[in-house]
């Protein structure tokens, strides 16, 4: 028998033993802690993302959005690092092991387990091959020279039951999205006009005049699209700063992504579906998040094989009508085009290479094809019928909205007159006139043109760092076809003079447009083929065909920056163009330089003698002619672009990125 007192220490120690944490937890005093979340959030006793500005339940509920002080301290000092990023669920903090900053160690908590590190070049011997769990790996940084994004593209502010009435509820007022309309048909559009526009309008104008029950039962690839066109509109707008323009812009794409999820586009494919697809893989690419761009163009040529774009209408399609045709061959080379000069870019293999759509069945317009197109492409007129009651018009909250327009606009002014919107936009955009729809024929098929003689020449070769040319006399039939192919081209594609560009831009800007990107997609191609070498071969770069094409490549990037400067800030494919020319042209330079060094020691002067007997770059058909002026012209141009990357650099990681790649090579031309 044990004593008493004895008996009352077991049992206090049993207690102490079964008394869970929580309880321990409870009785300790409640620390006081500052309330983080928005004061509307706070009153409602509603979740709250503590987002800045505005959060994603004042932005559904439209009301303003404001913290406390305390809670904009604690942000301002605290998330500083995480750029005021987003996250709707954020990471769990990493578990640090090793020894803390006063030399004690720091260990796991009670109960987490440490999972052992795997060798970053293989897998265990014992382990299974086949199993996705231990297969090797290698632990990589990509270069954002690509624009690769550190973020998921599409940051989700949706929740699981809302469906197509959530994304309806964050639509702009017709009068934002009248103006983000007319900046995509008159910045996007002439470069590539995939979509037909009558029909477009005829969908737009149906939808926004339907009441707001009738919106909630909309045709939701329609809808992406609508989003993804008011996404690039943004683009293209003038804001106050390029963050405000890029979280405007990704919340509009965020919301096509969202309409097209809730379309089933994984396994149900429309016309309007494709078009989306194709608009968001280009804004992507605008905004910073070019390998994104590359996965999910992916999944947009599966579904447009799916679909059988890639097959010739009059085959697969026969009893279609004219405009159906005329719209999926529209819509096929836009989704080639888009592919072929992606990978010359990221070095990757093409993908649209199979098909037996001709171009020259791509014809002009005739009357019927005027006619509106429904979603999957036939003739039709859409209706919509709206279900329920008929609430009053779809009302304009966004004044309190800091995602829309008009909060960060300071001047959108380009609709904002005496007319109606829907006047405005019938008398301005409905309808191109035939000479201008006869103009975008004759870009497409040039374009479409262009594309299949690069997907042979150059993609398929680069994706596996092949040489382009097997022979001299390979690289001379290609460079052959590629002259041939350019004398096949409208003249007003291949004007190269700056003052007759700037007088077709007073009469005709959608025309200079065109212009420019054939220029800057045909002189970069030809660039890469002048360059290309295969010493095996006995096939070595041309100096002077490798500068001449580049120049002229940069050359419109430096157009296009005078006549449409908003422009060219915004168009990733443009920018990454011009750095690609202007790098390449370094690495020539530079490579030039060390060769004549190394001929001549003695002599201080660089660059003095072209002519190469090393079997490598050499001046072209005359060796011994004089390309001083044109290696000064082509430094020239490197140090310009520095200068642009320089002013540029603050606002996007990528372009610091290259400003930093091109330094390096600039240097080595200096040293």
């Amino acid at each position: 028998m044990q004593p008493a007192s004895s008996a009352g220490d077991d049992a206090s120690s049993l207690s102490a033993i079964t008394e869970s944490p929580t309880t321990q937890a409870k009785a300790k005093q409640k620390r006081n802690k500052p309330t983080l979340s928005c004061n509307q959030c706070v009153e409602r006793k509603t979740k709250c993302d503590r987002a800045r500005p505005t959060c994603i339940a004042c932005i559904k509920r439209q009301s303003e959005c404001y913290y406390s002080q305390a809670a904009n301290l604690i942000a301002s000092t605290g998330h500083a690092a995480a750029g005021n990023a987003r996250y709707i669920n954020r990471p769990p903090k990493r578990i640090k092991t090793g020894t803390g900053g006063n030399g004690t160690a720091v260990s796991p908590p009670h109960g987490s387990k440490t999972l052992p590190r795997r060798s970053l070049s293989q897998s265990s011997p014992r382990s299974s091959p086949f199993l996705l769990s231990n297969a090797p790996y290698t632990k990589s940084t990509p270069s954002n020279v690509f624009g690769i994004g550190s973020e998921h593209p599409f940051a989700n502010y949706w929740t699981c039951q809302g469906g197509l009435p959530e994304v309806v509820g964050v639509l702009p007022s017709k009068d934002q999205a009248d103006i983000l309309t007319e900046r995509y048909f008159t910045c996007v559009d002439p470069v590539y006009p995939m979509l037909c526009r009558q029909s477009f309008y005829a969908d737009y104008e149906t939808f926004w005049s339907a009441p707001l029950a009738g919106k909630h039962h909309a045709d939701a690839s329609m809808l992406a699209l609508h989003f993804v066109i008011y996404a690039m509109g943004t683009q293209f707008v003038q804001l106050n700063s390029y963050k405000d323009r890029s979280q405007t812009s990704e919340f509009y794409v965020s919301a096509a992504h969202q309409a097209l999820s809730i379309s089933s586009y994984m396994n149900r494919t429309t016309m309007h579906t494709i078009q989306a697809m194709v608009l968001i893989a280009y804004f992507l690419m605008n905004d910073n998040h070019a390998s994104d761009a590359w996965a999910f163009a992916g999944i947009l040529l599966r579904q447009a094989y799916a679909m059988g774009l890639n097959r010739d209408p009059d085959t697969i399609v026969p009893h279609a009508s004219f405009a159906e045709k005329q719209q999926r061959r529209k819509l096929w080379q836009a989704v080639m085009f888009q592919d072929t000069f992606l990978t010359v870019l990221l070095k990757l293999p093409p993908t649209a290479t199979h098909s037996d759509v001709s171009v020259d069945a791509l014809v002009e317009d005739l009357p019927e094809a005027n006619s509106p197109l429904d979603s999957n492409g036939s003739t039709s007129t859409t209706t919509m019928s709206p279900t329920g009651p008929f609430p009053s018009p779809l009302p304009t909250p966004r004044s309190l909205n800091q995602m829309s327009i008009s909060a960060v606009c300071a001047n959108p002014s380009p609709l904002t007159h005496s007319r109606s919107p829907s006047t405005a936009t019938t008398t301005s955009h409905h309808a191109l006139s035939p000479s201008t729809s006869r103009s975008d024929i004759a870009y497409i098929r040039s374009m479409w043109r262009l594309a299949l003689t690069v997907q042979d020449a150059i993609c398929s070769p680069l994706s596996l760092s092949l040489p382009l040319s097997s022979s001299p006399r390979h690289k001379a039939g290609l460079l052959a076809a590629f002259r041939t192919l350019r004398r096949s081209f409208p003249s007003r594609l291949t004007i190269l003079d700056p003052q007759a560009l700037t007088q077709l831009h007073a009469r005709d800007p959608r025309v200079v447009r065109q212009n420019l990107f054939m220029t800057s997609n045909y002189f970069h191609c030809l660039m890469v083929l002048q360059a290309d070498e295969n010493p095996r071969a006995g096939v070595n770069g041309d100096v002077r065909g490798a500068l001449e094409a580049a120049i002229e490549a940069l050359g419109a990037f430096w157009k296009l920056r005078r006549l449409f400067e908003r422009e060219a800030e915004v168009w990733w494919v443009f920018g990454h163009r011009a750095f690609e020319e202007a790098l390449m042209m370094a690495n020539i330079l530079a490579g030039q330089q060390q060769r004549v060094e190394q001929r001549q020691p003695q002599n201080g002067d660089r660059m003095d003698d072209s002519s190469s007997s090393d079997g490598s770059m050499n001046a072209g058909e005359d060796g011994g002619e004089d390309l001083r002026p044109l290696f000064v012209k082509a430094k020239r141009d490197v140090e310009r672009m520095l200068e642009f990357l320089e002013r540029e650099s603050g606002s996007v990681e990528m372009q610091r990125t290259r400003m930093e790649v091109l330094r390096a090579a600039y240097d080595r031309l200096r040293a």
